[in-house]
């Protein structure tokens, strides 16, 4: 099959934790992948945003990178990207036709469905992420953003051949919130590298960021937005007693939407007297986060909101536990009691002295890290593109069928 992974407002090459950029682009270049080893021809179309970009850059055997000239070569705030759609639907008439066409998130799908429609092409929408009603507080998902997300995911919904979601949680949102018919709507967890993201082996050297003592330290990893609530895992090692404080170490970066957070959360750090014990680190590239989760005591994942949280699948394959909200898909992700555990508040001190406790008790903190592993190891891209091959193909023998009629 000739696949098109669209992206419009983010690209699959893009560092997870910079920008806009996610667990969505390591979940659709992975998924783009598997699906090229079981030798199918995928095609992932963004935007360029740098003049000195390739037109075409081959990622994997298989994969290819498309670069459309929509908008400025620049970034530019993802609040601001809906007026792109027209333009970005345009110039991806012009590639050729695929058998298939998987959108990312509802900008991409927004740009698509129509030439879908059109083509008689089958269209599967992938969401990664839904808006939350307006007014709703962070919990109920991502704020809309811009004015046309919230019908603009109804419509994708309720008019693509497929909606696929990487969790029971983001399936049931998709069905209640945007009026999805519940057998238009397939479930496909991801996958986990765990042979990039393992536990440190005997006699490895242990990463350690500057600051970090025999405490160690443990780990908040995401774009830095009050979605992710990097402001409650400071709160939180604040609340844990100093003399068995570990570092904190944040992995991740404002977009262009939230580029004064970053002021705001080191005024927290000085407000609680945490100078000298939280490292800001950036965006990680794959090996490089990998070798910080497993030397890390624990991930901390205090989101509000989460469709899955690859993360802390990651993090477990590197065998480290992870504390975290049960918001969304995250009590999927995680093994409650096993592969780290789910805490219902999202008070500080209860989220100290649960960090405490583990920082007291060395082998219930490597008990949690060996079954972390043993969970991670469920969770498997070549299965992942075994499943999306049969769904993929399913949806052009269902339209060849409708066409012959």
């Amino acid at each position: 099959m000739r696949i098109g992974f669209v992206s419009l407002h983010t690209s699959p090459d893009d560092m997870p934790g910079s920008g806009d950029a996610g667990g969505m682009n390591v979940v659709e270049r992975a998924q783009a992948t598997a699906l090229a080893r079981r030798g199918h021809q995928v095609e992932m179309i963004t935007r360029r945003t740098d003049r000195r970009t390739p037109a075409v850059l081959e990622l994997e055997d298989g994969v290819l990178l498309r670069h459309l000239d929509v908008g400025p070569p620049v970034r530019v705030a993802k609040s601001a990207q809906e007026a792109f759609i027209p333009q970005f639907a345009a110039a991806l008439a012009q590639l050729g036709r695929w058998d298939v066409v998987c959108s990312q998130h509802w900008m991409s799908g927004a740009a698509a469905i129509d030439m879908c429609q059109r083509l008689a092409i089958p269209h599967v929408q992938s969401f990664h992420s839904l808006a939350a009603p307006v007014g709703a507080d962070l919990s109920a998902g991502e704020p809309p953003e811009s004015p046309g997300r919230l019908a603009a995911e109804a419509r994708l919904a309720q008019e693509s051949d497929l909606v696929l979601t990487i969790s029971k949680a983001e399936a049931r949102t998709v069905i209640e919130r945007c009026g999805a018919s519940p057998d238009r709507v397939t479930v496909v967890p991801p996958g986990v590298d765990s042979r990039l993201f393992r536990p440190r082996r005997a006699g490895e050297a242990l990463w350690t960021p500057g600051g970090a003592d025999e405490r160690g330290y443990v780990v908040f990893a995401a774009r830095l937005q009050p979605l992710k609530a990097p402001d409650l895992a400071l709160r939180a090692v604040a609340a844990v007693p100093e003399a068995i404080r570990p570092h904190l170490v944040i992995v991740g970066d404002t977009s262009v939407d939230f580029a004064g957070y970053r002021r705001e959360l080191d005024a927290l750090v000085a407000e609680l007297g945490l100078h000298g014990q939280v490292s800001f680190i950036g965006p990680q590239s794959r090996a490089e986060l990998a070798r910080t989760l497993r030397g890390a005591r624990l991930l901390l994942l205090p989101s509000y909101s989460e469709t899955f949280g690859l993360v802390a699948l990651e993090a477990a394959a590197s065998g480290t536990p992870t504390l975290a909200t049960p918001a969304g898909g995250l009590p999927e992700a995680i093994a409650d009691g096993r592969s780290g555990r789910l805490l219902p508040t999202r008070d500080p001190q209860v989220w100290g002295a649960e960090i405490a406790a583990l920082m007291r008790d060395s082998a219930a903190l490597a008990s949690l890290g060996r079954m972390a592993r043993a969970h991670a190891e469920r969770f498997d891209w070549q299965w992942v593109g075994r499943r999306l091959e049969e769904i993929f193909g399913g949806l052009v023998s269902e339209r060849q069928t409708a066409g012959v009629r």
